[in-house]
Parts: C-alpha cells; structure tokens; sequence
C-alpha cells in the first residue's frame, strides 16, 4: 500500500510546517517567500508550497509587495494596535457568549488555569506563563462555543504573536494579567452577558493603551514578552 499523502494532505502539510516557521522566526520578517525557497526548505513541491504561501498571505502572517511577490509580514507597533482594537471587540464577544454558556465544570477548568498561572508568576517562568495565558483565552473561546468567532481569533494571535517579535515590551506584566483574567472568570460566573463582556474587552484595552503609550526600549521576541497572546 502506498504511504504517499494526498496532494491536499500536502498542501495542509506545507501550510502547518510554514506557519511555525514564520512564528518561529525561521523566515525572518520581511523576506521573501518565493515558492522555490519555500519548497526546498520546507522539503514539500512547488504545488504545496505555492498554496502554503497563499493561505499564509491570507492570513495575515504574509503580504504582497510589488516586484518581490509574498514576503513575511512584519507589523509595527501601530498596527499591533490596530489588531488589539478589533480583538478588543471579539474577546469581549467571546466573553458575553461564554457567560451564557458556562457550566461549573467549565469554571473548574478556568480556575485550575488561574493557579497554573499564578504558579508560573511565583516562579517567574514568562515561558511558561506565555503558555497558560494561551490555555485560558482558548478555553473562553471553546465555552463561548462560536466556531467563526474563534477562527477570526486564531488568526489575530497569530499576528500579535509575529508582531511582538518586532515590537517592544508594554508596561503591566504579569501579575496585572492575572487579576484580569480572574475578573473575567467572576464575570463568567455571574452570568452577566455585559459585566462578562466589559471584563473582556478591558483586558485587551489596557493592553492595546499600554502599546500605544509605551516608550520603545529593546527589541523582544515571542514568549520572552510578558503578555504576547492578548
């Protein structure tokens, strides 16, 4: 029997090998994705490579520049506002979905999250909080149980997840993100569509301010920021 993928086993195959590379920084911010590179260091064909690279462009985590086709994308700190002030909206309808939604179970789940959270604080491990913070925000979205809200969602992470690895480090940390992220689980709890909402969009408010307000210091990249998934 033959062990071949299918040709769109291939083409998902290439897309997921490239999207980490680019979250990964192994195709730096603004070079060239040409199908020939891609192919090659991807170890894919040129077909999937070439439909990778249009998924990716897509998506946000590539771009179209004249006379260099597709190159990595790569957001500066005005455009990660930009992507904080719609993710503001749909986490905060994540949230109003979730509070109609929730079950005891679901606030156990949360919970144990929060003191995983709080663990990684009192170690002072960013890795590993960068990590739980995405656990979080990923279980709101399963409750909120909206599968196109939490697909626009997805896509966003991604880009503040490349964006962060060209930008700077905004005030808050950690802590302040814990405190958050608890009101948001009273919210949930309460039941209450607009106090869960508000607590919501606050979280990535605060967040999208502080980016617009912080001063640049020194360039930072993926989990070593405090809090680069909202």
């Amino acid at each position: 029997m033959s062990t071949a993928r299918p040709e769109s086993g291939l083409a998902e195959h290439a897309y997921l090998c490239l999207r980490q590379a680019i979250l990964d920084r192994r195709f730096e911010p603004g070079e060239r994705l040409s199908v020939a590179v891609v192919a090659e260091r991807l170890e894919v064909g040129r077909s999937p490579a070439r439909e990778a690279i249009a998924r990716i462009t897509y998506e946000g985590l590539a771009q179209f520049e004249p006379n260099k086709g597709a190159v990595v994308a790569n957001p500066d700190r005005g455009e990660l506002v930009e992507i904080y002030e719609v993710r503001e909206v749909l986490e905060g309808l994540a949230c109003r979905l979730a509070s109609q939604r929730v079950s005891a179970a679901d606030l156990r789940d949360l919970r144990a999250i929060l003191a995983d959270q709080r663990a990684a604080i009192d170690s002072g491990d960013v890795a590993r909080h960068y990590t739980v913070d995405m656990r979080f925000h990923a279980r709101v979205r399963e409750i909120a149980a909206n599968s196109k809200l939490a697909t626009q969602l997805y896509l966003l992470q991604d880009q503040i997840r490349l964006a962060m690895s060209t930008t700077h480090r905004s005030p808050g940390g950690m802590p302040l993100a814990l405190a958050e992220h608890h009101r948001i689980v009273d919210a949930l709890e309460s039941r209450d569509v607009l106090l869960a909402e508000f607590a919501g969009r606050s979280h990535i408010a605060r967040l999208r301010k502080d980016l617009a307000i912080v001063e640049p210091t020194s360039a930072i990249s993926g989990p070593s920021v405090a809090e680069p998934s909202r």
